[in-house]
């Protein structure tokens, strides 16, 4: 890289007397690391990890929630964010910033309400027999979370439990589709019909079996839902003339902490460590030394 008449192998940016990082359309705390990679340039933010927090749990959750709901959100995003970092960095960066990571946005993204959920719960990690646990979380379950190894591997901390997310907009929905559309996309002839092969115990769709005047596929409720761009893998899909129903509950992969029923169990008195504890069973609460 070269920079006026300068040429070097990276380029740090920090901001004074306060200031921000701006990179693509968007402000960020902290400091600005740029580096070619792949014949391409990737600018690496060097944020404060409670400072990142203020950000994610914003973009993870709206800031509006009550606050309990929040703290919750911070708890779970801190260890997520720790626990990714030790398992998965690499040599440029330690967690990325998408869904498949955790969503961070800068300051775009944080709130007053965000700041204060992370500053109240400073340090706070979940553990289980003393290391930070993956805790994952989602939108919604539809009514009862699911057991890991149902959907990954085993976890002892990430066991099913019944959600409190009925009423909120993600816990119910439908959607259709047409009989050659579906055919298309099923790629077996005229469909007739798409069959559960596998589901868990709360009904979430592992396998399905489609069947055609061309013959039958198997796939994954995954690549079902993928295919179908549904919320869920917790769906039902059965003719109805010309088009296919689709009734389905929950958003999300349905492990861990649901947001919709910490946001109800929060509107009904219980405070963060009782949500942590209802969605993380057999975790502790713990706090780590922050520099």
């Amino acid at each position: 890289m070269a920079l006026d008449r300068w040429q070097t192998g990276q380029i740090l940016i920090e901001p004074s007397n306060g200031g921000y990082a701006y990179i693509g359309d968007r402000w960020y705390r902290g400091r600005i690391h740029i580096v070619p990679v792949s014949g391409n340039l990737t600018a690496v933010n060097i944020v404060d990890l409670e400072q990142y927090l203020y950000s994610v749990i914003g973009a993870e959750m709206s800031p509006s929630w009550p606050q309990e709901a929040l703290k919750a959100q911070a708890v779970a995003a801190r260890s997520y964010a720790l626990y990714q970092r030790d398992r998965y960095s690499n040599s440029i960066y330690d967690v990325g910033d998408t869904q498949a990571w955790q969503v961070y946005k800068g300051l775009e993204s944080e709130a007053n309400t965000t700041q204060a959920a992370v500053e109240a719960t400073k340090g706070q990690v979940l553990t289980y027999n003393g290391k930070i646990i993956e805790a994952v979380f989602h939108s919604s379950s539809g009514g009862h979370t699911e057991n890991v190894e149902d959907v990954s591997e085993p976890r002892p901390y990430l066991r099913g439990v019944p959600d409190y997310d009925a009423g909120t907009p993600v816990y119910e929905w439908s959607s259709s589709i047409s009989r050659a559309q579906l055919s298309n996309l099923m790629g077996v002839g005229n469909i007739s019909a798409i069959k559960p092969e596998r589901t868990s115990k709360t009904g979430r769709v592992i396998s399905v079996r489609a069947y055609g005047s061309d013959g039958e596929r198997l796939l994954s409720g995954e690549q079902l839902q993928s295919l179908l761009n549904l919320r869920s893998t917790l769906f039902t899909i059965n003719p109805n003339g010309n088009t296919f129903a689709i009734y389905g509950r929950g958003f999300g992969h349905g492990v861990g902490m649901s947001q919709w029923g910490a946001y109800n169990l929060a509107n009904q008195g219980y405070n963060y460590q009782q949500i942590l504890g209802h969605y993380y069973r057999n975790s502790a609460l713990a706090k780590i030394k922050i520099d």
